[in-house]
């Protein structure tokens, strides 16, 4: 399957993704991850993200996940939109390597049982993007824009205890971006 992996990443207060974590996850950084695929050109996929460790594993708390995604081609801009989500990235035409988590060993989906999905390997080189989003759960969601370049998400101490809330795609929307990280795409046969 030829697949296009779109990833955007954004900085938010970890006081409030700890206050939405379920028992047993701890923050890592204080990142949200959107990732949205497309799938032999024509079926769309979005998951939403956080980095946590549970157990001595690290890696990816699945927040959300949409299948059958709408999005739309104009140039070298693609925007997927969910109901509560619009997200466009933009090719920069800049290349580099897909960046390899050494703090990734999956990612964990809640259900009956928490299931560990193992990454997934990658060779091909990603490239950089431009990208805005808004989340439209309410008005005040999050919402953002890259500036051009990759930061880093740097862990930070407890300073705020927020009350404990659901662990909801609407719940961590609802926590402000303080910054978009990066964004980038990377094509590849699946």
């Amino acid at each position: 399957m030829k697949t296009e992996q779109y990833v955007m990443a954004y900085d938010v207060e970890q006081d409030r993704l700890r206050a939405i974590l379920p028992g047993g996850f701890a923050s890592l950084r204080p990142v949200l991850r959107i990732n949205a695929e497309i799938t032999d050109g024509e079926r769309g996929y979005l998951e939403f993200n956080t980095a946590v460790e549970k157990d001595g594993v690290k890696g990816w708390l699945n927040i959300g996940y949409w299948e059958d995604v709408q999005f739309f081609r104009s140039g070298s801009t693609v925007t997927f939109r969910t109901e509560h989500l619009e997200i466009a990235f933009t090719g920069v035409g800049i290349e580099g390597s897909c960046p390899a988590e050494k703090d990734n060993d999956g990612c964990f989906f809640l259900g009956d049982k928490t299931e560990l999905r193992p990454p997934e390997i990658i060779t091909a080189n990603k490239e950089f993007c431009d990208c805005r989003f808004r989340w439209s759960f309410t008005d005040s969601d999050a919402h953002g824009e890259s500036i051009g370049k990759t930061l880093p998400a740097i862990p930070t101490e407890m300073k705020n205890i927020y009350p404990k809330q659901e662990f909801t795609a609407e719940n961590a929307a609802a926590i402000p971006c303080q910054q978009v990280l990066g964004a980038y795409v990377v094509r590849f046969e699946r």
